[in-house]
């Protein structure tokens, strides 16, 4: 035995004797054993158990594998010689055949490379229970190196306990999650409100859930539907207003007449929407009973809109005056079933009125409206627009009171001044001046004025006016026939010459440049001016260029670089004095760019320019170049301006007669159409030309 081989030993695990074979037939069985070569994480494992079984490890102060028994110089391999993938046995580390001698696999399809009966040479020991798997095929790592931040248990193992099983389960990813519908409600509301209310409407088609979600009451506290009626069923509609109903605050259903009174859920509408504080409800086919209904609930309403409906009356008013002591503003216009007498008691008990618009209202002829809105005096706009019952005796005792106490120093009523700062007397076609006259004094805090269409007023009506208004800004004197041009003098003298911002003075065809020049000359603030149909002509144009021209050099300073806006808007069609060369004049200045000076040594841009409507002729040409100056490209507007003056002047000269007439009229036609495809777009920023429109002789069939 001691004459034998160490390869040639086999244990034998029944009878614990050892049996003699050749030593080529267990170099035989090794080879056939040898195990195919491991890739990834098998490959992993396999080095980090080689790592752990290595001698090197005591050097380091950490506990060797339990598999593993030193003695020697040599190392010993821990690696499995039975696996799945091989058929190499268990290993035997320890055993005692094993001492002194490795166990790690080596290639034994050499023979020569064995040295026999050295201790450092490699032995290789095989079991007959090779191919039975009934032991561990794998070694754990130590739990001295094993990476872990938690304490191990003396098995190497991390203990379990019921919080770690919790933890476990709540950290385990979660399948098909419902993001959406696990959202707080609030941040879903938060969502929906920045989709406008037709993809509102389209988002609960979707499903139940979102049905509910869309339809929710919190989405809908303000309820406008002034903007999307059209373009939603009145079903849909009423769904929205009676879900919504508890929550809605501003209701607005401004021209829905789609709500008749098949689908108009009349006492849904009145039950839920009870919390009310704007509602209007102008141009809706309602009855007198649902209105009725709607107010008597709402005893916080704060605006009511409910002008041109049929079913208001005084009736309406009487229940308006009983439940909406709150309310601020009230439209009643064009309401034709009800009379003075229904504002006379609304005025009564809502004492915070400070809104009331009561166009073509009848029933002023008696001074007991006029009387009751005197003392209360809380109002602070007034339009009775259209009211031909209107009388001056009535105006009068808006204004003086029918007490009529007068100061003998002053010779001027004693009453308190009025608190209107808009006053709309348009159309009232019964005022003439002795009823103006009476506003002078009595309306300090007045800013807008509008007199259009009373024809029967006069310069003497305006002269004490307009210099007892300093706060003036609007005033509207649209088809005052008997103005002249005294009145817009005295304008230009008042002190509401420094607030005036909109002038309106169409059709006073006894208007003109004497009146219009002093205007743009003292009022610095204007900014819209209208005064088509008069007798303006290209100076006042070309005044209103040089004002412009003006205020860019004072605002040059402050916005060097900036996009020009418009800083004046004026209406000069149908003027018969107004020429192309006054229009191409405001067009030049529009686009000009002031040279460097010694005083700025950089070149200004303008920073205001005039948008103008003029004849419609040329309105297409100035509505091109004013694009053109706002994005900036003052090049393109320069050039446009320039082609058309040369369309213009080369139209005028064809007309004429003489010598040279065919000529003329050849110049007059390239002109137009050099200017026509200057219109269309001209050149682009490069200088690149665009492409030209297509002229032919029109269509041969047509």
């Amino acid at each position: 035995m001691a004459n034998l081989m160490v390869d040639q030993i086999i244990e034998s695990p029944l009878e614990g004797t050892r049996a003699e074979t050749p030593l080529g037939s267990a170099f035989d069985d090794t080879q056939a054993l040898t195990p195919p070569k491991l890739k990834g994480r098998r490959r992993l494992l396999q080095k980090l158990q080689r790592i752990s079984s290595s001698p090197s490890l005591s050097n380091m102060g950490i506990t060797p594998s339990p598999a593993y028994r030193s003695g020697c110089g040599g190392s010993m391999s821990c690696i499995s010689l039975a696996s799945p993938l091989a058929s190499y046995g268990p290993s035997y580390a320890a055993s005692p055949l094993s001492v002194n001698y490795s166990t790690a696999p080596t290639t034994p399809s050499d023979p020569a490379n064995l040295e026999m009966g050295k201790p450092s040479s490699g032995i290789r020991l095989v079991r007959n229970e090779i191919m039975e798997y009934t032991q561990p095929t794998t070694v754990p790592v130590p739990a001295s190196v094993r990476p872990c931040s938690r304490p191990l248990n003396p098995e190497g193992c991390i203990p379990k306990s019921g919080a770690d099983v919790e933890v476990a389960r709540k950290l385990k990813k979660r399948e098909n999650v419902d993001f959406w519908r696990e959202m707080p409600d609030e941040i879903k509301v938060e969502i929906l409100r920045y989709l406008t209310p037709k993809e509102i409407v389209r988002c609960s088609a979707v499903s139940k859930f979102w049905y509910k979600m869309c339809f929710d009451g919190q989405l809908w506290t303000s309820l406008d539907a002034s903007e999307f009626y059209t373009d939603i069923p009145a079903e849909s509609l009423i769904k929205i207003i009676t879900s919504a109903g508890p929550f809605v605050r501003d209701l607005n259903l401004r021209g829905c007449r789609q709500l008749r009174k098949p689908n108009w859920r009349t006492e849904a509408l009145t039950k839920s929407c009870n919390n009310l504080v704007n509602a209007s409800l102008e141009g809706c086919r309602i009855e007198q009973n649902p209105i009725q209904d709607i107010i008597v609930r709402n005893h916080r309403l704060a605006h009511l809109n409910i002008s041109g409906l049929s079913g208001v009356t005084n009736t309406t008013c009487k229940i308006i005056a009983e439940s909406c002591p709150q309310l601020e503003l009230l439209n009643v216009s064009w309401c034709a079933h009800m009379d003075a007498q229904g504002l006379r008691r609304i005025v009564e008990n809502c004492l915070k009125l400070k809104d009331l618009r009561a166009s073509e209202i009848r029933g002023f002829e008696g001074n007991e409206s006029m009387e009751c809105l005197f003392n209360t005096n809380t109002l602070e706009r007034l339009v009775l627009n259209g009211c031909d019952s209107l009388t001056d005796e009535a105006l009068k005792v808006l204004c003086e009171g029918s007490g009529k106490d007068i100061d003998s120093l002053t010779g001027r009523t004693t009453a308190p001044p009025r608190k209107l700062r808009h006053l709309d007397l348009s159309r009232c076609h019964r005022l003439t001046d002795a009823g103006v006259k009476s506003l002078a004094e009595n309306v300090p805090g007045l800013e807008g004025l509008q007199l259009s269409g009373c024809k029967e007023l006069t310069d003497a009506a305006l002269t004490n006016l307009i210099s007892s208004v300093p706060k003036l800004t609007h005033l509207d004197l649209e088809e005052v026939l008997e103005l002249t041009n005294v009145s817009l003098q005295n304008l230009a003298k008042a002190p509401c010459k420094d607030c005036l911002e909109h002038l309106s003075i169409s059709y006073c065809e006894k208007l003109g440049d004497t009146g219009m020049l002093p205007v743009l000359k003292a009022c610095p603030a204007l900014r819209n001016v209208e005064m088509d149909n008069t007798r303006t002509s290209d100076l006042v144009l070309a005044e209103a260029a040089s004002i412009i021209r003006q205020r860019n050099a004072l605002l040059a300073k402050n916005s060097p670089n900036g996009r020009p806006r418009v800083g004046l808007r004026m209406v000069v069609y149908d003027c018969q004095n107004v020429t192309w060369t006054g229009v191409r004049e405001v067009l030049s200045r529009n686009a000009e760019i002031r040279r460097p000076t010694p005083g700025s040594p950089v070149p200004s841009y303008p920073s205001e320019i005039i948008q103008l409507k003029c004849f419609y002729g040329w309105q297409m040409t100035v509505e091109e170049h004013t694009k053109r100056v706002l994005r900036g490209d003052l090049a393109a507007a320069s050039r446009l301006e320039r082609k058309w003056a040369e369309y213009m002047m080369a139209n005028e000269e064809a007309g004429a007669q003489g010598a040279g007439v065919r000529r003329r009229r050849r110049r007059a036609r390239e002109a137009q159409m050099m200017h026509a495809d200057e219109e269309e777009g001209g050149t682009g920023a490069g200088g690149v030309g665009r492409r030209r429109r297509a002229r032919s002789g029109g269509c041969i069939v047509m």
